[in-house]
């Protein structure tokens, strides 16, 4: 072999492997495709919100489509079944929430195990709930309402949209805490539990800010307090559960995960970027809007709050003897 030919192969082959490194580069860069965000709840709520708010976020950040895809059913399985399926490429992510740490317990048998099938990546959103009575019912405070409800033993009863919803956890909490007999009546969804709570036919409820403000505005409502530890920003004037029965926290959050063994650079990045939106002046105002609070932090520390709360769930659901309708 001459000198010129072997001079053109190493060059050749040199060349060749530039492209194949440049190639898998190309491969390697995320995203290179739309990026699609299953919603395992209806369109509509704040959970559904707060997803499209991130997706359009890390659309305009990442260069690529970020769309939202509803798939409720089975209290949040179906959606999340759907993500646990998915390929672990960073291009299916999945809106988890409290409806998940619920579940984990809540049903006996499903096809996947949530804290070991879905990676967290980040916390988006803490959403309290907020203890409405009907006007009808003889209490003005939390205290007001426990001492009637001792007075009353099993007369007092509270709605949610369905057994093993955060409506329903919040309430049966503050039975065990408060140490009072309280009648769960169940609905196949918030809006039917919300009707008859204006009628008087329900007492009491946990409801999500967002869906119940209007009604404690026009005085159908009377809110009582947050279930969160603080007070919450949209509602500064009301106090917290805690603040009459120490210890009680009862609130609903929001976040995004994705499959098990997804790469660790997908999980930085998209954890970076999520942080970057929580920070965003034009999000946490809209976050506000629907009586929340952002959740930055690391998937670690997302991945903890999971942990905590399916733990925390576990106890109660046993200990009130729930099942899955």
């Amino acid at each position: 072999m001459t000198i010129v030919r072997r001079r053109f192969l190493q060059i050749a082959v040199g060349t060749t492997a530039l492209q194949l490194v440049a190639s898998n580069g190309r491969a390697e860069a995320y995203p290179a495709r739309p990026i699609r965000v299953i919603v395992p709840q209806a369109a509509g709520g704040a959970a559904d919100i707060s997803a499209r708010l991130i997706g359009q976020w890390l659309s305009d950040r990442l260069g690529q489509p970020c769309t939202i895809e509803n798939r409720p059913g089975a209290g949040g399985n179906i959606g999340t079944e759907a993500v646990v399926k998915s390929a672990p490429d960073g291009y299916t992510l999945l809106l988890s929430g409290s409806f998940n740490a619920i579940n984990a317990t809540l049903y006996d048998k499903l096809n996947f195990n949530f804290t070991r099938d879905i990676a967290p990546v980040a916390g988006i959103m803490r959403n309290p709930l907020m203890m409405v009575v009907h006007p009808s019912v003889p209490a003005s405070t939390v205290a007001e309402l426990i001492t009637h409800a001792k007075t009353n033993p099993g007369q007092l009863n509270f709605g949610s949209a369905g057994n093993g919803s955060p409506q329903h956890m919040a309430g049966e909490l503050f039975k065990v805490m408060a140490g009072i007999d309280m009648t769960h009546v169940r609905y196949r969804g918030s809006a039917a539990m919300l009707t008859d709570l204006l009628r008087g036919e329900v007492h009491l409820a946990f409801d999500p800010i967002l869906s119940s403000l209007e009604y404690i505005r026009s005085g159908r409502l009377r809110a009582l307090a947050v279930t969160t530890s603080t007070r919450a920003p949209a509602l500064p004037d009301v106090p917290t559960v805690a603040e009459t029965v120490s210890g009680f926290e009862s609130v609903g959050w929001v976040g995004i995960g994705v499959p098990r063994h997804t790469p660790a650079h997908i999980v930085v990045k998209l954890n970076g970027e999520i942080n970057a939106g929580l920070a965003d002046v034009a999000i946490k105002a809209r976050l506000a809007d629907l009586g929340g609070a952002p959740i930055p932090g690391s998937s670690a520390e997302f991945g903890r709050l999971i942990a905590e709360q399916t733990e925390r769930w576990s106890h109660v659901i046993r200990a009130a003897h729930i099942k899955a309708e």
